[in-house]
């Protein structure tokens, strides 16, 4: 019994039509043409391992970033704190630093770890980063729900947020001082 006609898939993405008695030769020619297609475009590519000094200069402009991070990020919300305490008040600016901290202070401990994983021998272990970065954002949730539970009636709201953003997008100040 001959095989109704259509469309089968063939070597994963490319199809065939199927076509009675000769539907397995139509099938392998098929999947043939796709890796010929493929294998035409495929470079190959030579694994080199880096040296250790290679890797002790990938590791220092790594910490060097990290450690800008931190510091542009510090200076941001004492920035943020500053103007919201000049044209709005001291509770506006005690506001806008709680913002800012509430993810700044997650994010300082997080890279001062990823800094910590770099001196290990072995090596940061991959599954160290996931931990920190759900770690950072569980323990940004609950500074700022600590905030707003103390400080109910002190808490300025534009002010908390404008902290919280500035914080969460300093690291975009680091583009205008990159190295090239």
């Amino acid at each position: 019994m001959a095989e109704p006609q259509g469309v089968t898939e063939v070597a994963g993405n490319a199809f065939a039509c199927n076509a009675g008695a000769d539907n397995a030769a139509s099938r392998e020619t098929a999947a043939g043409d796709a890796r010929a297609a493929w294998d035409d475009d495929e470079e190959v590519l030579e694994v080199v391992k880096a040296t250790p000094e290679q890797l002790a200069v990938l590791n220092r402009g790594a910490a060097r970033t990290l450690l800008r991070a931190i510091v542009v990020q510090v200076v941001a919300a004492v920035a943020v704190g500053l103007v919201a305490w000049v044209t709005a008040g001291v509770a506006a600016g005690v506001s806008a630093l709680v913002g800012a901290s509430a993810y700044m202070v997650p994010s300082v401990l997080f890279a001062l770890r990823l800094l910590f994983g770099m001196v290990k021998p072995q090596g940061a272990n991959p599954a160290t980063f996931f931990f920190g970065e759900f770690f950072k954002l569980g323990s940004t949730a609950l500074l700022l729900g600590l905030a707003v539970k103390m400080g109910q009636d002190e808490l300025v709201w534009p002010a908390l947020l404008a902290g919280l953003v500035v914080a969460l997008k300093s690291h975009y100040w680091l583009l205008l001082f990159k190295e090239s």
